[in-house]
């Protein structure tokens, strides 16, 4: 698809990735929308790359219909949805502990990672099967963002593993599903980004991950993911895809990660 003249949507777009991939597809000539439930945050990265901003929490179907109608009426109906909007909640031990707060916190992490990306996509979906249609039949083209942990977890990161995995597997039955009306469905599997999730690792951890990683050797940058974003956007060919962006990174399994890290050491939970 071509991507100037088209509106289009970044969710998570206060910062990381979705700051990344808005004012990648604002220097495109996109028209860019930038959904944050910080709003302030996405407004600053909307001031600099010209877009406009708007408050959605991706995991609440009235938030995200509410948005998407602003940006409508704004931009015109998004062909393009790019949603990096995601939060990591850290360990959750599987055993020991208070089994109704373990549940609670699986059950945050995959409302706002999974459920917020099926979300996004079926309401956007919704709106672009009215669209006419462009090259090829295509109305538009969604780019969810998986993880390499839908494929590696480790250790204590059941939770959010799972909902990045969740994800991974939303992508091949959603773009069959939706390829009678024009649209592509698409994933990349980030490896260790250096974004505001990750700056709060300590140093020694940071290292353990360079350590393990193949080449180059650093973590990724922002502005990498975002290339194949609008990669993937600009070729209609690719459809149905994770695709990994983690320099070969592959993660340990963790128990003798985690245990040089010394983090193994202290329970997540209060027995």
């Amino acid at each position: 698809m071509k991507i100037e003249g088209m509106s289009a949507v970044v969710t998570g777009a206060g910062s990381g990735l979705g700051a990344a991939t808005a004012a990648a597809l604002a220097r495109a000539g996109a028209k860019v929308a930038l959904l944050d439930l910080k709003v302030d945050a996405a407004d600053a990265v909307a001031r600099t790359c010209g877009g406009a901003a708007f408050q959605c929490d991706v995991a609440d179907p009235a938030s995200v219909a509410d948005a998407l109608a602003a940006v409508g009426e704004r931009h015109g109906a998004a062909r393009i949805v790019v949603h990096c909007a995601a939060i990591s909640i850290g360990r959750v031990p599987l055993v020991g502990g208070d089994p109704v707060a373990r549940l609670a916190a699986f059950a945050r992490q995959v409302r706002i990672n999974l459920d917020g990306a099926l979300n996004v996509l079926s309401l956007a979906a919704d709106a672009m099967r009215r669209l006419a249609p462009l090259d090829d039949g295509e109305r538009g083209v969604v780019v969810n963002t998986a993880s390499i942990a839908a494929f590696e977890g480790q250790a204590g990161s059941a939770a959010y593993s799972a909902s990045k995995g969740g994800i991974a597997a939303l992508t091949l039955p959603a773009a069959r599903e939706l390829s009678a009306l024009g649209i592509r469905v698409n994933a990349i599997a980030p490896g260790i980004f250096d974004t505001p999730m990750m700056a709060g690792l300590p140093d020694y951890v940071r290292a353990l991950y360079l350590a393990d990683s193949v080449f180059p050797k650093r973590f990724g940058a922002p502005a990498e993911f975002a290339e194949l974003a609008l990669a993937i956007v600009a070729n209609r060919m690719l459809n149905g895809e994770v695709i990994r962006l983690d320099g070969a990174l592959r993660l340990p399994a963790a128990a003798d990660f985690l245990t040089r890290a010394g983090v193994l050491a202290a329970p997540a939970f209060n027995d």
